[in-house]
């Protein structure tokens, strides 16, 4: 029994800490537009998806050069400031420019600058689950707000499947994940999110995983909703289940690229808003609940002691329950394709 309530807080945090990047991707929307963030000149040019793709390739290359190489700590650094980039992005359009100085010519808002400054710090000297976990729901959602306005309807269901496509054959193919999630793992950054199983669970203490990881490099595939653990049928056998366990880790990117799929539904998609005031219609709520679904699925996998690979379900799920409420609000499948 006692197993089972920790199974399902864990599968409920997990949930919860997805509909916030949602919820955040898609409250950021506007804002970001509005503020000019969007990041290409033409969102419905189908090769900006191949460009991110080519830009996955070579930082997922850089990355493992970095692990290789033995030198994690640029690694650390990069993510930590990128950590703050990002949340000066949302903290720019969400606190007020109470303090505002001419920077180069252009205004600089410097309380939403300390703010992202502090995200960064935080994550530089205590990087604890709860300040993982906050950092990694803000940079998620501002990452994928960003995104969203930027890929057009046929350009982020091409990114999606692209990027479904790449993470299965990473992980069950050529297992190249592997390396990359037991070198990350114990540089405690916001590469994941961390859902304890425990109240006196600490990361910081945590040094099990990395440990594990480092004697059985070769034992089988690495997910991004498993921690890194080994997945061959032997070893299986012998994982705990999510119950069991202390602790389970699912990658950023597996709440990112979805929420890729749902924000750009929202900003794209001519359909009537559900809500007034959030950039929210039928299609990109369709596109929440196939997520959620595809999540759901992906746990009940992984809680029974098998790694998978997240983004075939959760992007599968999203863009499936995009296409379905894009046809029901009306849109043709032409319309909801993009073309």
């Amino acid at each position: 029994m006692e197993n089972r309530t920790r199974a399902f807080a864990a599968v409920g945090l997990t949930v919860l800490m997805f509909l916030l990047v949602q919820l955040g991707a898609l409250a950021l929307v506007e804002p970001f537009q509005q503020a000019g963030y969007q990041q290409v000149e033409n969102p419905s040019d189908p090769t900006n998806s191949l460009v991110y793709v080519g830009a996955v390739l070579v930082l997922t290359g850089v990355m493992l050069l970095i692990i290789k190489l033995d030198v994690q700590w640029l690694l650390r650094g990069a993510i930590i400031f990128t950590s703050g980039l990002l949340s000066w992005y949302v903290f720019s359009v969400v606190i007020p420019g109470w303090l505002v100085v001419s920077f180069g010519g252009a205004p600089l808002n410097v309380v939403a600058l300390a703010a992202a400054g502090l995200v960064s710090l935080a994550l530089a000297v205590h990087p604890e689950w709860y300040v993982i976990d906050a950092a990694g729901v803000l940079m998620g959602a501002g990452a994928a707000g960003l995104f969203g306005i930027s890929f057009g309807l046929l350009p982020a269901i091409l990114l999606l499947s692209v990027l479904a496509i790449y993470d299965a054959i990473s992980v069950y193919g050529t297992e190249h994940m592997l390396t990359l999630a037991s070198g990350v793992m114990d540089l405690k950054i916001p590469v994941i999110l961390v859902i304890p199983l425990s109240l006196s669970y600490s990361f910081l203490d945590d040094e099990g995983m990395a440990a594990e990881d480092e004697e059985s490099p070769e034992e089988g595939t690495a997910s991004a909703a498993d921690g890194g653990e080994p997945s061959e049928t032997d070893a299986e056998a012998e994982r705990p289940g999510m119950g069991e366990r202390d602790v389970f880790f699912i990658g950023l990117g597996d709440a990112v690229m979805p929420t890729v799929m749902v924000a750009s539904a929202a900003f794209f998609a001519p359909a009537e808003p559900l809500i007034s005031g959030l950039a929210l219609n039928l299609p990109a709520l369709t596109s929440m609940v196939g997520t959620i679904a595809g999540l759901l699925v992906l746990l009940w996998m992984v809680m029974k002691g098998r790694a998978h690979a997240g983004l075939p379900l959760l992007n599968g799920g999203a863009i499936g329950g995009y296409l379905v409420g894009a046809l029901a609000s009306g849109m043709t499948l032409v319309q909801a394709l993009g073309f």
